[in-house]
This record gives C-alpha cells, structure tokens and sequence, in this order.
C-alpha cells in the first residue's frame, strides 16, 4: 500500500505572541505537526522553550525582510540586510543559525526562509550549504518532501482568498496528496496586532487546521502526520 505521510508546517513562530498562541493552538488541537522558528524576535525564546518542553519540532525560518504588494508594485516592510550584497546575507543567515542553536539548544530539522527568499537565483547556493552541512531538509529543494503551498490565503497581487484557506479546501489538498511525504505551509495566529501583509487570514488557518473535519479526514485517508525529524539533505 503507498504510504502518505503529511507534515504542517508553521511558518513565523517567535515573531510575534498572536502568531506563537495560534501555532500553539494548531499544535495542541489540531493536525500541526512542525513549525520554523524566526530568531529575531523577542517572542522567539518563548516559542522555543514551548517547543522543547512539548515535542514540537522546529526548523529555522530565515529571515531577511518582508515585503508587501501595493499598487502593483513590492514595498520594503523591513529589510534585515541588501540581498544584493551576497557577503552580508551569508553573515546573517549564519548569524540566526547559530541563534537558532543557541536558544532551542538543537540544530534545525529543516531550514526554510520569510516570504521564500531561499529561492532566489543569487541567495540559494548560500542555503543550500548550510542543508547539506546540516543534512536536513531545505524547502522545495528536496527530493524526499514535495512542498504545497496552496493553503495560503491571499493571491499573488495580495488581495484576500480565503476560500483556499478554508476547511473545504484544506480536505482537498489532504485528499489530493502524492506518495510519499508532502509537507503543507500555514501561517497560524490568533489576535495578531503586529504589521504584515498576512493578518485575518491566520485566525481563519487555525479554525481550519482545528477543525473536526480535518481531523477526521486524516484518519478516514489513513494520512500519517510526522516532521521534519530525521529527513536527511
């Protein structure tokens, strides 16, 4: 019989305590399995210690800035250092490793990037090393976990699209999963006050990942929820 296993993965643990009370509550009620940690945050030794004294398996969730879509054209929200700058970036990307490591007191399961900045042309090699170092798994750069990234909540121009968010939707994708393991990304929270581009859509991703339907569908599918825990590079 074709295993399918399936990890969800919560992607900005530690940024702010609206996002750490939603992962947590998607992890403790619902099909949460997983969660990438963003170091630079003070909330960010709270959501560690919570991951530690829980089970909870985090990866490290680079961050180099965040930008939003406005009037067709991408704004800086913030930006940690100039990507064109390969040098600094390299520094940085060390530089929350070992913040990483310093504050859970484990090295990652798996390595990924705010707004996926990984995946540029310029930047990838960079993460790419510290993967192979590592030996975990780098997203969508792994031939052993497939990624979905079709439980997000806004179009590519930003504007709302909760539908894909939704319960109905969420089934769809655990009911349309590939052999083998695919990994699922969400973006929980609750009462989320800080500014990002992504902010009522969290709330309604917890409702979802808690949902009885989902969880039942899990079972009715025999899907098996894992991590990151023990993917090699």
């Amino acid at each position: 019989m074709d295993t399918k296993k399936l990890i969800v993965n919560a992607d900005d643990f530690g940024q702010s305590e609206g996002i750490n009370k939603g992962i947590i509550h998607a992890f403790e009620n619902g099909i949460l399995t997983s969660a990438s940690l963003m170091v630079r945050y003070a909330h960010a030794k709270h959501a560690a210690q919570y991951a530690n004294e829980n089970n909870l398996d985090l990866g490290l969730h680079v961050d180099l800035g965040e930008w939003i879509l406005k009037d067709g054209n991408w704004i800086t929200v913030y930006e940690v250092v100039p990507q064109e700058n390969i040098e600094l970036v390299k520094e940085e990307i060390h530089k929350q490793l070992d913040s990483f490591i310093q504050i859970t007191g484990k090295k990652p399961t798996h390595i990924d990037s705010h707004q996926h900045v990984h995946k540029q042309q310029s930047i990838q090699p960079l993460f790419l090393e510290i993967a192979r170092d590592l030996n975990i798994t780098l997203r969508r750069c792994s031939d052993k976990v497939n990624y979905c990234g079709g439980f997000y909540g806004q179009n590519s121009d930003g504007s709302p699209n909760h539908h894909s968010i939704g319960v109905g939707n969420l089934i769809d994708l655990i009911a349309t999963l590939p052999t083998g393991i695919t990994e699922v990304a969400c973006h929980p929270g609750l009462e989320v006050t800080i500014q990002t581009m992504y902010k009522l859509e969290r709330e309604i991703e917890v409702n979802s990942l808690c949902s009885l339907e989902a969880r039942e569908a899990i079972t009715r599918l025999k899907v098996e929820l894992v991590s990151f825990a023990g993917i090699p590079f």
